[in-house]
């Protein structure tokens, strides 16, 4: 545990080092300002025109595509971050002379995904938090169940970090981003197809977009998440975008956290038998 411990501080200090965090954090402070103007106006103009029970409705759903824009945010950030971490070392050579210490090659993963995974959570948690203490402040406004929509969102990250993670013990920097960008490309599609299909009572086209969600179960933590965090009317008349038509089952949460696991476990392993 030591061992993990000191490589993810290394490599949260190496991010520091690159600047990759200050970066972040500036795009950050950026969208959150956006963010902050254009709900003071609709605020304001909802205010004035619509009843106590719409102006609600419309500022959740305007936090909802905060809320939206952030997870997509932290999505990119899960991928980017981490992309070449391992295969960026292994080709300049770093990793061989990391790896050549008394250091299993185990703690060497665990420590950069531990390290990537606080990271991308951390970030989630300021972003979502301050979209939801704008919402509060502004407009007295909390979309409900936050608590169980955030740990949703949380689980997409750690399935994108692991993906990355993993991919970077075999693959090249450069493949193994658009590995996982198409990944989660295909369970983007595949979610809105699940979407459509359900809404139009197509099976095929929801069977289709449920196996994409096997495959990669990112966007379905999304859709459950936003599912959560919105009134019920909204949620059964379907009133927004973030209204799924068809909503993941607990067993597909359980599928996304052994997805995370084995992922890692076969990260582990292939790089434990790659020569350096």
């Amino acid at each position: 545990m030591r061992a993990i411990w000191t490589l993810a501080h290394l490599t949260i200090h190496e991010a520091l080092r690159r600047r990759v965090l200050l970066a972040v954090l500036i795009g950050g402070v950026a969208f959150l300002t956006l963010f902050g103007v254009g709900f003071h106006f609709i605020e304001a103009d909802v205010s004035q025109k619509q009843t106590l029970v719409e102006r609600r409705m419309i500022l959740n759903m305007f936090l909802l595509a905060g809320l939206y824009a952030v997870n997509f945010l932290t999505a990119m950030t899960a991928v980017l971050l981490p992309v070449d971490t391992l295969s960026g070392e292994i080709a300049s050579g770093v990793m061989q002379t990391l790896a050549s210490k008394p250091v299993r090659r185990s703690a060497i993963v665990l420590g950069k995904w531990s390290a990537y995974v606080l990271v991308t959570c951390v970030y989630l948690l300021v972003m979502a938090g301050g979209v939801l203490l704008i919402g509060r402040v502004m407009g007295g406004v909390t979309p409900p169940n936050v608590s169980r929509g955030l740990p949703l969102m949380m689980l997409e990250v750690l399935v994108l970090v692991t993906l990355a993670i993993a991919g970077g013990t075999r693959l090249g920097t450069l493949t193994n981003g658009v590995m996982v960008f198409s990944l989660y490309g295909l369970a983007f599609i595949g979610g809105w197809v699940e979407q459509i299909g359900s809404f139009a009572r197509n099976d095929a086209a929801r069977y289709a977009g449920t196996a994409a969600s096997l495959i990669m179960p990112t966007e379905a933590m999304w859709q459950l998440a936003s599912h959560y965090m919105q009134p019920a009317i909204m949620r059964e008349l379907q009133m927004t975008p973030f209204s799924p038509a068809s909503v993941a089952t607990p067993a597909m949460v359980v599928w996304a956290v052994g997805y995370v696991v084995v992922t890692l476990a076969i990260g582990l392993r292939a790089f434990s038998r790659r020569p350096l």
